[in-house]
């Protein structure tokens, strides 16, 4: 089994290849930090799949990050895995991308790992796992309101580590990768709709009426029918 693996969730932009006839095992993959995911995403899948001597008609399967994550990263991603799909008669597996994180640390089972990443505006969307289960999250909250109580290991972009209290864990960076995010996918189920996870309600609000100018005399509809 042939799996496409892409996440767009972060600012880095993840794309392989994995065989998972078995345990997930890496054929071919990038990860690389840009914000240009819309432009580079398809050229890399190509670019990917020439690489390993494999065609579209090889693939058996896609699994996409849904986040959480930023509107335009999300759609990015999500919408060209939907294509493919939909183009290649294949399924499409939506998965957490911190879940999809938490699945590469290795951690004493007891202990939590919180896998923390840049919501950018103050704030930080983050999980919490025990045993590689997710016990709270995904959220996007204020740095202070990081559930990091009693964690071995947090994972976070450098850049956000002073921003948490992390006590006595170890603080180290992980990215999404193709092999995580098949680890997490059920590839033997019927996949569900993709759903992302924005978590920030949206900017755009309607607009609100306009003011009725008192020159114009209100008129009732029902008289006129």
């Amino acid at each position: 089994m042939i799996v496409l693996a892409l996440d767009t969730a972060t600012s880095d932009l993840v794309v392989g290849l994995v065989d998972a006839s078995d345990e997930p095992r890496t054929i071919a993959e990038s990860v690389t930090q840009t914000r240009a995911h819309n432009e580079r995403l398809v050229p890399e899948v190509t670019r990917l799949l020439d690489q390993a001597g494999l065609g579209f008609g090889d693939l058996t399967a896609i699994v996409v990050g849904c986040g959480p994550g930023p509107f335009t990263g999300l759609r990015v991603g999500m919408a060209t895995a939907g294509a493919f799909g939909q183009a290649l008669g294949i399924p499409v597996h939506g998965v957490v991308t911190h879940d999809a994180v938490a699945s590469l640390i290795d951690a004493p089972t007891e202990r939590p790992v919180v896998v923390a990443t840049d919501a950018r505006r103050k704030e930080i969307y983050w999980a919490k796992f025990v045993g590689g289960a997710r016990v709270a999250g995904p959220s996007v909250t204020a740095p202070g309101d990081v559930d990091t109580r009693g964690a071995a290991v947090i994972s976070v972009p450098e850049h956000l580590s002073p921003q948490l209290e992390v006590g006595e864990a170890t603080v180290t960076y992980v990215a999404p990768s193709p092999v995580g995010l098949a680890r997490v996918a059920d590839l033997d189920a019927e996949p569900a709709p993709l759903v992302p996870l924005y978590l920030r309600r949206p900017d755009a609000v309607p607009p609100k009426p306009a003011a009725r100018s008192a020159a114009i005399p209100a008129v009732d509809l029902g008289e006129l029918a």
